[in-house]
């Protein structure tokens, strides 16, 4: 294998490709695409959003201090890639979508109603990083689809919502699953058990 060499970037792919809602009130609500997002803590809930502080969304965030990670899927790739290239200041980006602001549980901030998944956050603080200021902030509430919840066992199927994601400038389909957790280390049934 031959390797090159190249300036240090952002190359860490893929990333998810997520919907982020924000805004106190209907007047101000908006949506802002953002790929550089991630869990950061598991106890308690932790998760970060970056954002450039010319971004119209960003001082709405900073203002209120909450926003809502909506997850975002095959169906839901087109509206994606519109909020990342449109601005909250010169277009309702919710109506031009066919989105469905809906209540959060916690925050003041709206959930996607279409999105699998809707991240309820609370900003813990701001940390300035050059293009991009860090807002890490505290899970406070997840909602979820029942349609993607297994009744008789209460987990949620992700795989079936059709995610997607963002690799290096194109959003891609989430493929299918190759492992379980701790698959690498699982013991093997003993196949040649005696039988009585």
């Amino acid at each position: 294998m031959v390797k090159t060499n190249w300036k240090p970037g952002t190359m860490l792919y893929p990333l998810p490709a997520v919907l982020v809602s924000c805004g106190e009130n209907p007047e101000e609500y908006n949506l802002l695409t953002i790929a550089w997002t991630g869990t950061i803590n598991s106890d308690p809930p932790m998760c970060s959003i970056s954002i450039r502080p010319s971004r119209y969304s960003y001082d709405i965030i900073k203002r209120t201090g909450e926003f809502v990670i909506n997850l975002t899927t095959e169906k839901l790739a087109r509206a994606t890639d519109w909020c990342g290239v449109h601005s909250g200041k010169n277009e309702n980006k919710w109506e031009k979508m066919n989105l469905t602001p809906s209540p959060a549980k916690i925050v003041k901030a709206p959930v996607v109603a279409e999105s699998p998944v809707n991240i309820e956050c609370k900003v813990k603080d701001i940390i300035k990083l050059g293009s991009h200021d860090m807002f890490i902030a505290e899970v406070v509430n997840v909602m979820a689809d029942e349609k993607f919840i297994d009744p008789e066992t209460g987990s949620f199927n992700l795989n079936r919502a059709g995610l997607i994601c963002y690799v290096h400038g194109n959003y891609c389909k989430i493929g299918e699953s190759i492992g379980k957790f701790g698959w690498s280390v699982k013991k093997k049934k003993n196949r040649n058990k005696k039988t009585r």
